[in-house]
């Protein structure tokens, strides 16, 4: 028993928010698209999947700051828009899972938004992803169908 040593444990640092997003964000992108700027509102993000650009913002790491991302699938105005928002509104019911479409900037977005309290790392992917994936599966059709 002389020569027992005592056992260390290294512990590993969690991955912050912003390392997450990194690569998940390096997993998706397409044509080394992805870009980043830090600014007073946190951290932006932009990338291409498919036929989208996807953003991607982190206000901070604290438990009250957000995660947001947007996908913009069509630009305003459009017509038949009584039909457009039928559309939306019954996708948002059942094909859209944790996002949603809304409209920001006079334009219809696929979004997810979180707090970052509790946040997992896979929180973080499928909100990427599902919001890359569902913009760029539905953005061709909703523009032939509505655009102006």
């Amino acid at each position: 028993m002389d020569n027992l040593e005592t056992l260390t444990h290294e512990t590993e640092t969690p991955a912050t928010h912003y390392d997450l997003i990194e690569t998940v964000i390096s997993s998706l992108e397409q044509n080394d698209s992805a870009m980043v700027n830090h600014g007073d509102n946190g951290t932006l993000w932009k990338f291409d999947y498919g036929s989208v650009e996807v953003f991607v913002q982190l206000t901070g790491e604290g438990e009250e700051d957000f995660l947001t991302v947007w996908s913009p699938v069509l630009t305003l105005p459009v017509q038949d828009e009584l039909g457009l928002l039928r559309k939306l509104m019954a996708m948002n019911w059942s094909e859209t899972f944790e996002t949603c479409f809304g409209i920001c900037n006079e334009q219809v977005v696929v979004l997810s938004q979180r707090i970052v309290a509790d946040l997992s790392a896979e929180e973080i992917s499928r909100a990427i992803t599902l919001v890359a994936t569902i913009a760029d599966d539905n953005d061709e059709a909703l523009q032939a169908t509505f655009g102006a």
